[in-house]
């Protein structure tokens, strides 16, 4: 008898594990994914979400303009790793190893973590378990760009906290050494097309940048000592301004950062796309929007068109952030934006493990391409 009872619990168990993979897949198909996202997703579990959210981050911006870029980036770097899921702020991985906001492309650069830590604290006192993490991170980005370029679009929300996040699928990111057809693959991996990755670089209008990710357009440290040199596509006066500024031994610790923009800083606006004809992209994938013609092209319309931008910057913000979404059962709504929920460590077999950061239809957990 106990050992009957055994078998049909373990076959319980077993049926139990597949009907939650089965939800997980069923929710997350492409289609299914994105219609569970929509405008107005907390009016009625939550009408006042986005208004805490608006009210951290204008707390924040009046204190340091420039956490609005941080914001952005913050959005784009949760996005493009494991999709939309706000991965990027978990402290500890319930599998072990370290975080994706720990990893060389985050760490030390990436910020804005206790600002959504604030939002957080706000949502969840007025509705308690309700608000995702990765919609305030989505929600706070857009209130990022309304605070510096005046552009206002709505954020369809729905989306679920992901329980996983591994330093080593930070490799998803586009390195500011990458060059066009990198860049071009990077961004077709989340489905976002040539036009969503040149729209989007003009985020780099606003924030700061340490050295490490520039100095060696200037610097040439194969040689011993470092010798000074202009990288191609680098105005030589600019390049001298920051040769002045960042040392030839720059290593990831150097605490030294620039202006991505050096007119405007703290406005989102078309100034990148004016200052790359000028040899003024800081980043060497920044000179590699000049040498695609498709690319050059909507880099002059951009530089000649701010409105323009500002429309398709919008509209691209909103497809990004469908990328890879967990909506409906799976995932989770964090309590705490830095760590899973505890209920996520005491049943880590429910947790779909189905592949890594392929663009296919169903992902590891169970994340959907986005379209």
């Amino acid at each position: 008898m106990a050992a009957k009872e055994s078998k049909l619990t373990t076959t319980a168990g077993v049926a139990q594990r597949l009907a939650v993979v089965a939800a997980c897949v069923l929710c997350l198909l492409p289609a299914m994914a994105h219609a569970q996202l929509r405008v107005g997703f907390y009016d009625t579990s939550c009408p006042n979400a986005e208004a805490l959210v608006r009210q951290a981050v204008a707390a924040a911006f009046a204190k340091d303009a420039g956490i609005a870029a941080g914001l952005i980036r913050l959005h784009f770097h949760d996005c493009f790793v494991r999709g939309c899921d706000a991965s990027v702020l978990l402290t500890v991985n319930p599998g072990g190893g370290q975080t994706e906001r720990d990893a060389v492309p985050n760490n030390p650069s990436l910020r804005g973590f206790d600002v959504i830590d604030a939002a957080k604290a706000a949502v969840e006192q007025s509705c308690p378990g309700t608000v995702s993490c990765a919609d305030i991170v989505a929600f706070a980005a857009r209130d990022s760009i309304s605070l510096t370029g005046s552009v206002s679009y709505q954020v369809p929300a729905g989306r679920r906290d992901g329980r996983v996040s591994n330093s080593s699928d930070t490799v998803d990111l586009p390195a500011p050494s990458s060059t066009a057809q990198t860049l071009i693959d990077k961004f077709a991996a989340k489905d976002l097309t040539l036009e969503d990755m040149v729209v989007l670089s003009g985020a780099h209008t606003v924030g700061r940048s340490f050295c490490v990710s520039f100095f060696q357009r200037v610097w040439n440290t194969s040689t011993n000592p470092a010798t000074a040199i202009v990288d191609a596509g680098l105005s030589s006066s600019y390049a001298a301004l920051l040769r002045a500024l960042c040392p030839s031994n720059t290593t990831q610790t150097t605490p030294i950062t620039t202006a991505m923009d050096p007119g405007t800083p703290n406005v989102l606006d078309n100034n990148y796309y004016k200052l790359l004809p000028r040899g003024m992209g800081l980043f060497f994938s920044d000179n590699q929007l000049r040498v695609n013609t498709q690319m050059a092209a909507l880099v002059s319309s951009f530089a000649a068109n701010e409105t323009l931008w500002k429309e398709k910057f919008a509209a691209a913000m909103v497809k990004m952030g469908r990328i890879q979404v967990q909506t409906g059962a799976c995932g989770e709504v964090r309590l705490n934006c830095g760590v899973v929920n505890p209920s996520s460590y005491s049943s880590p077999s429910t947790v779909v493990e189905l592949g890594s950061s392929a663009p296919a239809a169903v992902d590891e957990e169970g994340y959907a391409a986005a379209s």
